[in-house]
């Protein structure tokens, strides 16, 4: 009999989980309170980002990230990454070969300010979290799994001290196991069960921008500016968040922005944002995703994790071989929520 799934959580994150589990043969229904991908994922810069300075725990699970996104573009061809490579430079650690001013210029020959020397990742990309996360939820559906929109989870039913299921509004839902994929509405979701788990809604500035095309071929990330651009023209920037005063909003911040790149870009004749918003990223203390069983508890998995979209596509692999298949990833062995055993 199929082991019946609940995924809480239709960001890009809760999709590739849905879509593996229902490769595995499993029963699953995602329930989501809003629209696809209406948190984080689509206020998201997007970017496979595979590289850490210092330490790194989850080392193994950042450099699985590429091969998995080009395994998910073989099977679904809704799923489309831009695979620009990245150029670094400025301050900071960088895992990626140098480059020096002639090859910077022929990556990206309209930079104004080329630096001596950068950092090139050519296998990293980006994509369009949303369509991803479309083309996931697709492929999970063709697999028979279920999609519930703008159905908020009221309560987790626990029976006999394990986690049964979900009340909606709508009705109860049974389930073998519930997956908790919601982003930073996670800690409230696994307070019902009176676990605290110590993680931050971390804000930062998502904006797009109308302008020419053509003038960014890769990922650029300096100390000016973190910017990409589609190949329909849209130039997308990542931006920190700074406070809420009106002088650092997100549409004070997009048109501060924009004057640096037409700073450091040549052929920027106008530039307009389109939308400038605030994500909240789910950030757990210690920086490392939290993924796993709860302890002291059966039925309920957690999935929390930040970066979200680079890690998406392994770890919906490996959690559906622990799910279904009741293994251990060795993988996903620094991420377990016991490790926080002293706040449960």
């Amino acid at each position: 009999m199929s082991k019946r799934i609940i995924v809480i959580g239709a960001g890009i994150v809760g999709a590739s989980v849905a879509y593996h589990l229902a490769a595995k043969g499993a029963h699953v229904i995602m329930v989501e309170a809003g629209e696809i991908a209406s948190g984080v994922t689509g206020r998201s810069f997007a970017w496979i980002n595979t590289s850490h300075g210092g330490p790194d725990s989850i080392a193994p699970l950042r450099a699985a990230a590429i091969a998995e996104y080009r395994r998910l573009e073989s099977e679904l061809p809704g799923l489309k990454v831009r695979w620009t490579g990245a150029l670094s430079y400025g301050d900071g650690r960088f895992q990626a070969p140098s480059i020096y001013s002639a090859q910077i210029l022929e990556l990206e020959p309209n930079l104004k300010h080329p630096p001596e020397r950068a950092f090139f990742a050519a296998e990293e990309g980006a994509l369009d979290a949303v369509q991803a996360t479309r083309a996931l939820i697709a492929g999970a559906q063709a697999q028979g799994a279920t999609l519930l929109t703008h159905t908020p989870v009221l309560g987790l039913q626990i029976l006999d001290g394990i986690v049964s299921g979900v009340i909606t509004a709508t009705g109860k839902h049974d389930a073998d196991v519930v997956v908790l994929a919601a982003g930073t509405a996670t800690p409230l979701l696994v307070d019902q069960l009176n676990v605290t788990l110590p993680i931050d809604a971390s804000p930062a500035i998502f904006i797009r921008y109308k302008t020419q095309p053509q003038r960014v071929n890769t990922i650029i990330s300096s100390p000016e500016m973190e910017i990409r651009q589609d190949t329909d023209g849209t130039l997308l920037a990542a931006e920190d968040y700074v406070d809420e005063v009106p002088l650092n909003s997100a549409q004070a911040i997009a048109q501060r922005t924009a004057k640096v790149i037409q700073h450091e870009l040549h052929g920027v004749l106008s530039i307009e944002p389109q939308t400038a918003c605030v994500g909240l990223r789910p950030m757990p203390v210690d920086g490392i995703p939290v993924i796993g069983y709860l302890p002291n508890l059966s039925g309920a998995y957690v999935c929390v994790m930040h970066p979200g979209v680079t890690l998406a596509a392994v770890v919906g692999r490996l959690m559906a071989e622990e799910i279904v298949g009741g293994g251990f990833a060795t993988a996903l062995a620094p991420c377990r929520p016991d490790r926080f055993q002293s706040a449960f």
